[in-house]
């Protein structure tokens, strides 16, 4: 390792080059988080219903989470998205219009026990899906 007077260029120069051996600038740099996800990079996207799911968790765990498949208007990708809340896949039918925004694992991955499940339900034709499981607002009938 060069450190001398005139070493500036060099060490500038030999930076530049190991930067590309830390995988989170060279995802950043050639925006391949943009390219593979669905959302492209935005925090949330609109969508519609297509069907309502069940998912098995994993193990140890036993249960059926409720999801719902939900095709992106803005470019057409199918994604499966959680339904958060208790009671929370009643407020959601077919053809309902649903934000969904990442569910916060790690690295935009699936978080606890749903498998495959990388985003969850925010709103409901423009109503927080919290709001409707709390009870505080009501659906409403278009």
């Amino acid at each position: 390792m060069a450190n001398g007077l005139y070493t500036a260029k060099k060490l500038e120069r030999e930076r530049q080059q190991l930067r590309w051996s830390d995988r989170y600038y060279k995802k950043r740099v050639l925006k391949l988080k943009e390219k593979s996800d669905p959302l492209e990079g935005s925090p949330q996207a609109k969508g519609i219903v297509l069907e309502k799911i069940g998912i098995e968790a994993k193990q140890p765990n036993s249960a059926i989470r409720k999801a719902v498949k939900v095709q992106l208007i803005k470019n057409g990708k199918v994604v499966t998205a959680f339904a958060p809340g208790d009671g929370a896949i009643n407020y959601i039918d077919e053809h309902d219009e649903v934000v969904i925004e990442g569910i916060g694992g790690r690295l935009g991955r699936s978080k606890g026990d749903i498998p495959g499940v990388r985003y969850k339900v925010v709103k409901v034709n423009g109503i927080s899906l919290k709001e409707l499981v709390k009870g505080r607002k009501e659906k409403p009938v278009r």
